[in-house]
């Protein structure tokens, strides 16, 4: 009996054409049919679209429909494919591995940087690669892309041009194709750890902002006073941030005990924060900032984002922000002197 999966697409490069001001989505899943199927061999595929938007707008309200829309499908599938911009892939992969926590099939996102039309596109080969992933059975929600597949809350895009566009950060792939095939790395697959339960809701009271020198503590006060629930600091290095001249962990404590909730990360792209070595570091967590270790921006932000759209409660935020929810990042060892 053939595997079945479904194929969503909600727009990006891959299905883009282009028009008077620039490529735009412009293909519709059925437009694509003839392709999807070449690649698809004896897997039973299913097609529709979602909804056909440059990622750039892609906003979190869009995460929520999706991910209702693939709870809905998971039972009547081996498997989901869901074709997306590349601009913003990584956050839509990162907030549905956190909505879809547990899910029981393989959910696989996918994009490309040259329209399906293409000739020489990366298209074909990165649906070829999601389509067989999502029949292998394995849970989870991944991201395929250039002959790789990436769990879902550790890939990011780091270039903007190449076709090797996204890497996992700080963890192994979990699949790679080569000329022996695609070849499964199940030992990294983050284990399910209780039963599928969709959590669609999210806050869009979350904020993001990186650290320079001569970053004013006005401007994290400008962001409390505009409603700001959640904030999320890319940090200098392993997670350091200014006390002097400009008192920016001052500040940062101040609307701490005010309710904001601040988590701190890294501009640095591998290896994440450890706050416990340095005196700026231990200052931030002594005020109460969460930290978020290895974890991409993209999960750092959503997942601030997931767990605000569940509990204002400042004690059970902290809570889930310090446990691993679907592989996001590792917890090290605090130093110790």
């Amino acid at each position: 009996m053939s595997k079945k999966i479904l194929i969503i697409n909600t727009g990006g490069t891959l299905s883009a054409v282009m028009k008077e001001n620039g490529l735009i989505p412009g293909l519709s899943i059925h437009d694509m049919q003839k392709e999807l199927r070449m690649v698809s061999g004896d897997i039973d595929i299913e097609i529709e679209d979602f909804c056909s938007l440059d990622s750039a707008n892609i906003f979190p309200e869009d995460w929520s429909l999706l991910a209702q829309r693939i709870s809905d499908s998971r039972n009547n599938y081996d498997g989901i494919v869901v074709i997306h911009g590349t601009d913003t892939l990584a956050y839509t992969s990162s907030m549905l591995s956190f909505m879809l926590r547990n899910i029981g099939i393989p959910v696989v996102i996918t994009g490309s940087q040259l329209s399906i039309t293409n000739p020489v596109a990366d298209a074909m080969e990165n649906c070829r690669c999601s389509i067989h992933m999502a029949a292998s059975r394995i849970p989870g929600v991944f991201v395929a892309f250039n002959r790789k597949v990436m769990l879902g809350c550790r890939a990011s895009k780091v270039r903007s041009l190449s076709f090797d566009a996204f890497e996992s950060i700080n963890y192994p792939n979990i699949a790679t194709i080569s000329s022996l095939g695609m070849k499964i790395d199940s030992s990294v697959v983050p284990e399910r750890t209780g039963i599928f339960k969709l959590s669609k809701s999210f806050s869009d009271k979350v904020c993001m902002i990186k650290m320079f020198p001569g970053i004013h503590r006005s401007m994290i006060e400008s962001i409390a006073d505009q409603g700001y629930k959640g904030l999320y600091i890319e940090a200098y290095g392993i997670g350091g941030m200014p006390f002097l001249k400009h008192d920016f962990i001052g500040t940062l404590e101040k609307l701490i005990k005010e309710g904001l909730v601040v988590v701190v990360g890294t501009q640095c792209r591998y290896e994440g924060t450890k706050m416990d070595v340095y005196e700026t570091g231990r200052k931030a967590l002594g005020i109460g900032a969460l930290e978020a270790h290895d974890m991409t921006g993209e999960a750092a932000l959503t997942k601030l984002m997931w767990i605000l759209g569940m509990t204002d409660d400042i004690s059970e935020v902290r809570d889930y922000y310090s446990i691993n929810v679907a592989g996001e990042m590792t917890i090290r060892n605090r130093t110790v002197i």
